[in-house]
This record gives C-alpha cells, sequence and structure tokens, in this order.
C-alpha cells in the first residue's frame, strides 16, 4: 500500500462508479505511463475487432509497465480510458472488464473514460493511459 495517496469523493458531488473525484499524493516520485495498448511484444495489435481481448492486453501491457518502475495498479492515481466508440454500453462493458482485470485497482483513482473516434493503430479499439506514485 502506497501511504502518500489519499482518495476522497467530498459531498455535493455525485456517486461514481469505483473511481474517485479526487486522489492527493504527497511530495514523491510520479511515473506517468505512456498509452497502453494492445500491443503484442512484436508490435502487432492484439484480436482486431474484440474490446475483450484487447483490454485483457492492455492490462497485461499495463502490469509491466508499471512492475518496471517498481509500482503496482494500487499506485496509480490518475487513469484515462480510450474506447473507440460512441455507445454508452460498450463503454460501460469496457469499464467493467477493466475493473474486472489484473490491473482493476488503478481505476479506484481519478479516473476518466473517453468515447473516441479513433486511435492510432488500425484496429485498435482500446488505449489507457496511467500515472503512478511511485512507492517512496
Amino acid at each position: 500500500m502506497n501511504t502518500r495517496i489519499s482518495r476522497l469523493n467530498p459531498e455535493g458531488l455525485h456517486p461514481t462508479p469505483g473511481y474517485h473525484h479526487i486522489t492527493v499524493v504527497e511530495a514523491g516520485r510520479t511515473a506517468y505511463l505512456a498509452g497502453q495498448c494492445p500491443l503484442d511484444p512484436s508490435g502487432a495489435v492484439v484480436g482486431p475487432g474484440d474490446l475483450d481481448a484487447q483490454i485483457d492486453r492492455v492490462a497485461a501491457n499495463a502490469l509491466t509497465a508499471l512492475a518496471a518502475v517498481g509500482a503496482r495498479p494500487e499506485d496509480v492515481i490518475r487513469s484515462v480510458i480510450y474506447v473507440v466508440s460512441a455507445d454508452a454500453e460498450v463503454l460501460d462493458a469496457a469499464w467493467q472488464r477493466l475493473n474486472d482485470s489484473s490491473v482493476a485497482a488503478a481505476f479506484g483513482s481519478a479516473s476518466t473514460l473517453l468515447g473516441v473516434a479513433q486511435l492510432g493503430f488500425p484496429g485498435q479499439l482500446v488505449e489507457v493511459d496511467l500515472t503512478a506514485a511511485l512507492p517512496g
């Protein structure tokens, strides 16, 4: 547990589906991960057209990136999730799958879920951008 991180939902703001409105980090080191894409180690998109398969790969890649800096999903203080869709049900399904994944704890902090028209790789449906407070 990273004791330098606190999360809160102040009264007067709407209830959330698992994330917190505010994440506070006491001074320390921070890691900013590039958007984690559904790419395998060779750089190929995994599961073109299969959102679930892509989310699973993004979660695995995020774990690898976090581990490289000595962090865990619990150390994530901000996430931005991009999903190629304007359909609220698709966005909700992506949120649920991420919250059932190996990096679920990353999405309890301040988080934003966006439906977008397109991402950087042909066939890419999801990308996750994470910021982590490194354990002291």
